[in-house]
């Protein structure tokens, strides 16, 4: 291996955010893809499922549990589990003690309190001790921790556009945490790569519907995440809704100020040294599609007809800022790269 590259494996790479890391790993400097596993999938180039990749990836998928796969995951400096939730729980525990970072974009790791991590995902944690140790790649909050992690726990989609949404009002203390309201729209693409009939094509196109407003399995991670920005607890209303797009994440988040504060000061001085959040100009109103591709959070904040409420517009793609995008984001802060090395993507347009 070039000593200046770093040697990568992914479990689960058939899904969106699978192929998405493979978008974004094929074209950095400093990656040496190594392995790619699918059970159902073994054998197949990869490009012959993904031909957006031919030219790129030469690799063929393996069967994780051969005893091949298993020297050659040992073998890498990082493994990303691209997985549903439940599997890197009980993978993780062997590639640690090989000495490979880890980096999980499932929940598995995502939530301290496992009860509750457990009430929301249906199944026994296989290894709380590793949630203990687990850092939250959240970058633009976490990054001193993020440097020297072993296991990282990549955010959710939604709690990236909430949590950077609301995070510099909290950091200042100038809102009632009390009563924080997040509504929340997302792309289809967010359900992942399956067949379900509420993501078919004549389901979801046309359409416009909010779901699990009585709870949502990102509702504890956000309002987990929030508590610790703000030092203390806080009330969240979270209602997220499908919309009839492949792609994007948009948050409109309401908070009530205590405080007198300049909005746009306090947000742009914020973010002022964050490659990957975009603060507008004042009364602008980003769009998804200024995102698309991207690893950009775009933000914008206003206090319509200068009552005592915020709103804070947050947009991002929920397949790269929202999953494998910041994937990489935390990977390369956590091999002492630029964070913007293999991310520096111009949105698409159209």
């Amino acid at each position: 291996m070039n000593k200046n590259k770093i040697k990568i494996g992914i479990i689960g790479g058939t899904g969106y955010t699978g192929v998405e890391l493979l978008r974004l790993l094929a074209m950095h400097p400093n990656a040496e893809l190594s392995v790619i596993t699918s059970r159902g999938e073994a054998g197949l180039p990869v490009a012959e499922m993904f031909p957006s990749l031919r030219g790129y990836i030469q690799l063929a998928f393996t069967d994780p549990t051969t005893t091949q796969a298993q020297v050659d995951l040992h073998a890498c400096d990082v493994v990303f589990f691209a997985t549903p939730n439940g599997i890197a729980m009980n993978q993780a525990r062997d590639l640690l003690a090989q000495g490979v970072r880890v980096i999980d974009l499932a929940a598995d790791f995502r939530i301290r309190d496992i009860t509750e991590w457990e009430k929301w995902y249906g199944m026994s944690h296989a290894c709380p001790d590793l949630v203990a140790q687990a850092i939250y790649g959240l970058p633009e909050f976490n990054r001193e921790q993020i440097v020297k992690a072993q296991l990282v726990a990549n955010p959710g989609c939604y709690p990236t556009a909430v949590q950077l949404g609301f995070m510099p009002l909290l950091e200042a203390g100038v809102v009632d945490v009390n009563n924080l309201i997040a509504d929340t729209k997302s792309g289809v693409s967010g359900a992942g790569r399956k067949a379900e009939v509420h993501s078919l094509f004549a389901e979801a196109g046309d359409n416009f519907k909010a779901y699990g407003v009585a709870g949502h399995r990102h509702l504890p991670e956000i309002r987990q995440g929030l508590a610790l920005i703000a030092k203390k607890t806080v009330g969240l209303t979270f209602v997220p809704h499908l919309t009839p797009l492949i792609r994007g994440i948009h948050a409109t988040l309401y908070a009530r100020l205590n405080k007198e504060v300049d909005l746009q000061q306090l947000f742009e001085q914020r973010y002022a040294q964050e490659r990957f959040v975009d603060v507008l100009p004042p009364g602008t109103h980003p769009e998804t599609r200024s995102v698309r591709g991207s690893n950009q959070c775009r933000i914008a904040v206003h206090r319509p007809q200068g009552s005592d409420t915020v709103v804070v517009l947050s947009v991002i793609d929920n397949l790269v800022k929202g999953a494998a995008g910041q994937a990489v984001q935390n990977m390369n802060i956590m091999f002492g790269l630029a964070e913007h090395i293999g991310l520096e993507i111009v949105p698409l347009l159209p």
